[in-house]
């Protein structure tokens, strides 16, 4: 199946957070070719300075986030023109045709929890409703599945223990790195399967 890959950086995960950041990568999960260089997107979405919402972020976001924010704040663009700019890749020629004229299918990590919320928000029903399908393919429910089938070994559940598994590093935190490295997590684990030609532990 073809996807497309998103992921978004905020200031946080409370409800007043703001969106700073939206990266989509489409890939084939068939071929296993990922798109990044031809068909990728990519945006920063202004936010207040750091220091004017500073006394509201969570400390971890100081810690790791104080220089996305920064950038987002220069460099992003009004949360309007982000709409407009991601209405318009997505009815792009290429991206219609890549998809066959069909609905998306988002995926992600941890998509219903953290990227759809912020999403659905800060883009509206109608919107999302209109270019994405219902379904989307979650890594971290992927994973959780796995656990259930003593496939993958309980703790496995997050990208950050992925990345671990398949020596790849920390997690980046930036939205394209993300959402590349998590294709990569998928691919890597399918690939696994198929090359032994059965399912079996990993354990």
């Amino acid at each position: 199946m073809k996807y497309l890959s998103i992921d978004i950086e905020s200031t946080g995960l409370e409800r007043n957070s703001y969106l700073i950041e939206f990266a989509a990568v489409p890939f084939d999960a068939s071929t296993g070719k990922i798109e990044n260089e031809q068909f990728s997107f990519h945006s920063y979405i202004q936010c207040p300075s750091f220091e004017s919402i500073r006394p509201i972020l969570d400390p971890w976001v100081i810690e790791h986030n104080k220089d996305l924010i920064i950038c987002a704040n220069k460099e992003g663009i009004p949360l309007p023109n982000f709409k407009k700019y991601l209405q318009h890749y997505l009815e792009s020629e290429q991206i219609i045709k890549y998809f066959d004229n069909e609905k998306i299918t988002l995926f992600g990590k941890s998509l219903n929890a953290l990227d759809l919320p912020f999403l659905h928000r800060d883009l509206g029903y109608d919107f999302m409703n209109k270019y994405f399908s219902h379904k989307v393919m979650d890594l971290t429910s992927f994973a959780f599945g796995l656990i259930d089938l003593n496939i993958l070994s309980k703790g496995l559940d997050s990208s950050s223990e992925l990345m671990k598994y398949f020596n790849k590093g920390i997690v980046a935190h930036t939205a394209t790195e993300d959402a590349i490295n998590t294709i990569d997590i998928y691919l890597r684990l399918i690939s696994k399967f198929k090359n032994q030609g059965s399912i079996t532990s990993l354990t």
